[in-house]
């Protein structure tokens, strides 16, 4: 089975992927709390912030979606603050719906440029500090994303930050969050477990 695999940083980054410990729930908490605040913003609820009670629900349910995920999803938050940044990475199968989707998306994310990831080779980077106005007069929060087509997969990485003047100087550690991702693959090495057959040359 594919899943990513990653090297965060444990100085800046807390992990809510398979983090179950008491530091894990407060960071998923508080993320989820984040997240949560930026789409009733979006909604046009602004000010108000993301419901508590929701926030824990969500939290309390994150760890069975995680595992249910085995890999395929990646979260992280800001060590120093975990409501100023979430960094969400996952890989999907490239099937034609989501090619003809990710062709369908508006102007605003033809903008990308060459970023090459150690693992996974050159891919593009979008950064988008401040997003344009919906026709409802709101505003997404800024974010960046990173991708790689792999052929057979698409590998995103999706950073949401909830401060705008504090967005460009958390981007360079998102960077190299994006550059350590790589996937993992589970092969199949034979009909006996753990043994790898080769052919006679």
């Amino acid at each position: 089975m594919v899943r990513l695999s990653a090297d965060a940083d444990r100085s800046r980054w807390v992990p809510v992927t398979g983090s179950f410990g008491l530091r894990g729930r407060r960071a998923r908490k508080r993320a989820i709390r984040m997240l949560l605040t930026q789409a009733n913003a979006t909604m046009g609820a602004t000010g108000r912030p993301g419901s508590g009670m929701a926030a824990w629900a969500m939290s309390q349910a994150a760890p069975a979606l995680m595992r249910k995920a085995a890999g395929r999803v990646l979260v992280w938050v800001w060590k120093d603050d975990p409501e100023l940044l979430v960094v969400m990475a996952q890989v999907q199968q490239a099937t034609p719906q989501l090619r003809a989707a990710r062709a369908m998306m508006p102007i605003e994310y033809d903008d990308t440029e060459t970023f090459r990831g150690t693992y996974l080779g050159a891919g593009e980077k979008l950064v988008l500090p401040l997003p344009p106005a919906r026709p409802d007069g709101s505003t997404a929060p800024p974010f960046a994303t990173y991708t790689w087509d792999t052929g057979a997969q698409f590998v995103t990485v999706t950073a949401v930050c909830s401060d705008r003047e504090r967005f460009g100087t958390v981007l360079g550690a998102v960077d190299d969050l994006a550059r350590s991702l790589r996937i993992i693959d589970d092969l199949t090495v034979g009909e006996t477990p753990g043994i790898l057959r080769l052919d006679p040359s």
